[in-house]
């Protein structure tokens, strides 16, 4: 009611206001000098912080990519923030009354065209996609975006297993092995020659015919990498490529329209930045996947002895 009247008044006045809502059954009774005795009451300290919650919900959810958060992502963002004795509850409410809510994943087409055969290459991650340390295991795989104009463009991710970092991608017009899939596998590489090697490595990938192809296949052996492929017809054998291009397309594609390869290039370039040093993760205990490998190679440091 305070409310109203606050709308109204510059134009009617606080008292015709208040006789016309008196003369109402439905409005109940106030007067004006009620009316200025609430306005000028302190506000509580539960209101005060109700009103710094949802400000501070309302600036996350204003972010590019965290307004695809849920409740339990922006509480884990809250803490992480300095909030303290809220609850994911009390969060999921003011979200709720303020009209948020996070983005839900659907399905995945496949954009992959299916070889005759493995090419050779056996299953080498069994459907297993955690390991231990970064550089051990690492999924590839293809999608696409339609653009404004009803054309496509391709992009193509290599993700490390250990922290879901990614860690090699390309955005192009087209499929071919040379353009698109090498491009990430070449990112990989160098990201792997900088912090340590890549001998021993799994990557594994679906039966596209550009991962089977003989280029991609040479460039793996030149560099000591195992080629795995998961089973035909299998989506568990794709989990963790499936989760990520998943999130890519919720996050990024399905929120905002793209007219250009080349703004498509420099959102994707954003959002894989946005992934691995600020994306909160709930498999990582909230946090993220630069933060989980920061804290592997502290842990992992050999001290220097005398």
């Amino acid at each position: 009611m305070i409310e109203c009247i606050d709308v109204h008044r510059r134009r009617f006045g606080v008292g015709p206001i208040c006789r016309t809502l008196r003369a109402s059954p439905d409005c109940g009774f106030i007067i004006p000098r009620a009316c200025w005795r609430t306005k000028a009451r302190a506000v509580s300290r539960m209101r005060a912080r109700h009103e710094a919650l949802s400000r501070d919900l309302a600036l996350i959810h204003a972010h590019r990519f965290m307004a695809v958060y849920g409740y339990r992502k922006m509480y884990a963002r809250l803490l992480r923030q300095g909030w303290t004795g809220i609850g994911r509850d009390q969060v999921l409410g003011v979200m709720r009354s303020l009209g948020m809510r996070g983005v839900r994943r659907g399905r995945i087409p496949v954009t992959t065209r299916p070889a005759r055969s493995r090419g050779g290459r056996e299953d080498l991650a069994q459907r297993r996609f955690t390991a231990d340390a970064p550089g051990l295991l690492q999924v590839a795989d293809i999608t696409y975006v339609r653009l404004s104009d009803g054309s496509f463009a391709y992009v193509a991710f290599v993700a490390d297993a250990f922290a879901r970092r990614i860690v090699g991608w390309a955005v192009s017009a087209g499929q071919r092995t040379r353009e698109l899939p090498l491009v990430a596998l070449d990112q990989s590489i160098a990201w792997m020659a900088r912090h340590g090697d890549a001998q021993g490595l799994i990557r594994h990938s679906d039966h596209g015919t550009q991962y089977i192809s003989a280029l991609y296949g040479t460039r793996l052996r030149e560099n000591g990498i195992l080629a795995s492929t998961g089973t035909v017809g299998d989506s568990r054998a794709f989990a963790l490529a499936e989760t990520i291009n998943g999130a890519y397309k919720n996050e990024l594609i399905h929120r905002f329209a793209f007219e250009t390869v080349r703004a498509l290039e420099t959102a994707t370039f954003q959002w894989v930045s946005w992934w691995n040093e600020q994306r909160l993760r709930q498999h990582l205990g909230y946090r993220t996947p630069a933060e989980v490998e920061n804290l592997y190679y502290q842990t992992k440091a050999t001290p220097v002895t005398q």
